[in-house]
């Protein structure tokens, strides 16, 4: 049996987070041509993990909580609305803020989670 991640793991995982460098970078620069207030993003950075919260129901809702928040899906729809509807101001505002902390994440090596626990997640 094989111990440590093997090379193709290894550079899964490192390219999810060059990735997520990419977008985290794309969200504060999207964010700054906005002008967005920088009090807001530092205090809402943190929201999407609220959804930590859904693993007091069990492992299976805990992952689909947490992974239905932290998919790129859901803020990039919240961006699109916001720009077809001409939404408040601040409401892209927020897409980008929750787009910065999925990328934060993946840099920082937080994957999607499966049913079996917290810990196991797509990024090995």
């Amino acid at each position: 049996m094989r111990r440590g991640k093997g090379r193709w793991e290894a550079a899964s995982g490192c390219c999810c987070g060059l990735e997520g460098g990419a977008e985290l970078a794309a969200a504060i620069i999207g964010y700054w041509l906005l002008g967005g207030g920088w009090l807001m993003f530092v205090v809402l950075l943190l929201v999407p993990d609220l959804s930590i919260g859904g693993y007091l129901a069990g492992n299976r809702i805990g992952a689909m909580t947490y992974n239905t928040v932290h998919t790129y899906l859901a803020p990039a729809a919240l961006g699109l609305v916001a720009w077809a509807l001409h939404a408040p101001a601040w409401v892209p505002l927020i897409a980008l803020i929750w787009a910065a902390h999925i990328g934060m994440d993946r840099v920082l090596g937080f994957g999607l989670k499966y049913p079996a626990g917290f810990k196991p997640t797509h990024l090995g």
